[in-house]
């Protein structure tokens, strides 16, 4: 077997303002995430919706608070703590042999620049620069669709090169590349992606 290219992920951003929610809570709510764990043992309600509330209610916290305290006080762990652990629940089972092209794709973006950072979720790795520009996105066990922020693409015809719909809708991602090996990873979808990294720039 092949060995895997190790790619370094940077975590989504949705796990820094979780750090950072956890960090403000001592001066935003008087108690650490222990301190409260601890409370909502005692006094809260069971589950999350409920003790959210709770927390809203009965101690004034704010919506987004409300809902990360409650989440951790009852045992739920961000989905993002781990993003190499993200990509490869994303390709358990039958969408393993995505994979490569998942890797090399990967690869061809973060050559674009050392600003390029590739930031797990659960259903995608988009590729960011100062915005999202790209993303690489298991569409079906036998495809993976390589998304582009190209606004400034028209609706002109382009090979291989698919209209997704976000222009219309406001979307970042606004065509797509379906990609269904290595091979098919030619001079028109790097010179695409490095279009849309020089858009972002």
């Amino acid at each position: 077997m092949a060995k895997r290219t190790r790619i370094i992920y940077t975590p989504h951003p949705v796990r820094a303002m979780e750090e950072k929610f956890e960090a403000a809570l001592p001066e935003k709510t008087g108690r650490t995430l222990d301190q409260w764990t601890r409370l909502i043992a005692q006094e809260a309600p069971e589950g999350i919706r409920e003790r959210a509330a709770w927390l809203k209610s009965e101690h004034g916290m704010g919506t987004n608070y409300a809902k990360f305290v409650a989440e951790r006080a009852s045992g739920r762990t961000s989905e993002y703590t781990d993003p190499p652990a993200l990509v490869e629940a994303m390709y358990a089972g039958k969408k393993a042999p995505l994979r490569p092209i998942h890797d090399a794709l990967v690869m061809l973006g973060l050559s674009l620049g050392p600003d390029v950072q590739a930031r797990p979720s659960r259903t995608i790795v988009p590729l960011y620069r100062n915005h999202v520009f790209a993303q690489i996105k298991p569409a079906t066990q036998k495809r993976i669709d390589l998304g582009l922020a190209l606004k400034n693409a028209g609706r002109r015809p382009a090979k291989r090169l698919i209209a997704t719909g976000g222009l219309d809708k406001g979307d970042r991602i606004t065509h797509r590349i379906p990609i269904e090996s290595v091979e098919e990873i030619d001079d028109g979808v790097k010179s695409w992606l490095l279009t849309a990294y020089e858009a972002d720039g």
